[in-house]
């Protein structure tokens, strides 16, 4: 991802650094430095599982996003849990990344609990189809997770609001924890969303991806990651299928695709030119 990121110039939380093997554990004070901050991901995790968000210190402990305070043994049995494959697709051993934590935009502050949102966007031949944002609530841990009880907000594509809010298929209106709006919103630097998507689906090359957006206070959108089987949550959150507007792109790039061929020659249509072209040539020999 790191290097799919270089290539398009798309901007993602800065890997501080990757942890391998156990023995590297003993090392832990060493290669923590003196980092306030940070966030613990499994290399091959999926929903979230195993993401530890470290939002401070307090002595030798560390303070969680959620105000849970983890002793530094509890941080190396995590680490250790995470090297083991307790949180990777077919269990299989994994390496730790140290991530740059993202900061909270100002616009989600009311809508966000103890964690940071992130914008679904799923693309069809590199046109977004539909999008969602995904908000954290108390249920979730703090966590942008749809399985874990966050909510799943559609987007519109054309205006960047909310227009449709769910939580575990249960329609809603206002966030469950803070109590604010949830329809309505606007999605900030949108136009820059849907652009970084369309040059990540372009770089994947892959014909139906899910790619994963965060919006930083200070950088921005921020790529996550890309995804080859991005579910099908999205429809339940914008209270709409995926056909009809996998269809309506179809229609679109197809009839783009005749319009272009329509301006462009064809062989016999050459032929014919390059006949009539010749025919004076002929007579006057």
């Amino acid at each position: 991802m790191r290097n799919l990121c270089l290539e398009i110039g798309a901007p993602t939380p800065e890997i501080y650094t990757t942890i391998d093997r156990h023995s590297s554990l003993r090392r832990l004070d060493e290669i923590l430095k003196d980092r306030e901050e940070f966030v613990v991901k499994p290399n091959r995790g999926s929903a979230g599982r195993g993401v530890l968000v470290i939002v401070g210190r307090m002595g030798r402990d560390f303070r969680r996003h959620n105000g849970e305070v983890l002793s530094r043994d509890d941080l190396r049995q995590h680490l250790s849990d995470v090297l083991s494959g307790m949180y990777s697709l077919g269990a299989l051993p994994d390496r730790a990344l140290l991530q740059q934590r993202v900061r909270l935009h100002p616009a989600f502050e009311p809508v966000a609990y103890q964690g940071i949102p992130d914008i679904r966007v799923v693309l069809y031949r590199n046109e977004p189809a539909m999008a969602m944002l995904r908000l954290p609530t108390r249920e979730s841990n703090g966590r942008a997770n749809l399985h874990q009880g966050g909510l799943g907000v559609g987007i519109d594509l054309a205006s960047g609001l909310t227009h449709h809010a769910v939580q575990r298929n249960r329609l809603i209106m206002c966030h469950p924890d803070t109590g604010a709006p949830v329809i309505g919103l606007r999605t900030p630097y949108w136009r820059q969303v849907l652009d970084m998507s369309r040059r990540v689906a372009e770089a994947v090359g892959l014909g139906y991806l899910g790619v994963d957006i965060v919006i930083d206070a200070v950088q921005g959108p921020m790529l996550l990651e890309a995804n080859a089987r991005p579910g099908l949550a999205i429809q339940i959150a914008n209270a709409r299928g995926l056909i009809s507007r996998l269809e309506e792109i179809d229609e679109l790039k197809d009839a783009s695709s005749v319009g272009r061929a329509r301006l462009l020659p064809s062989r016999n249509e050459e032929r014919k030119t390059q006949s009539r072209e010749e025919e004076p040539l002929r007579k006057s020999a």
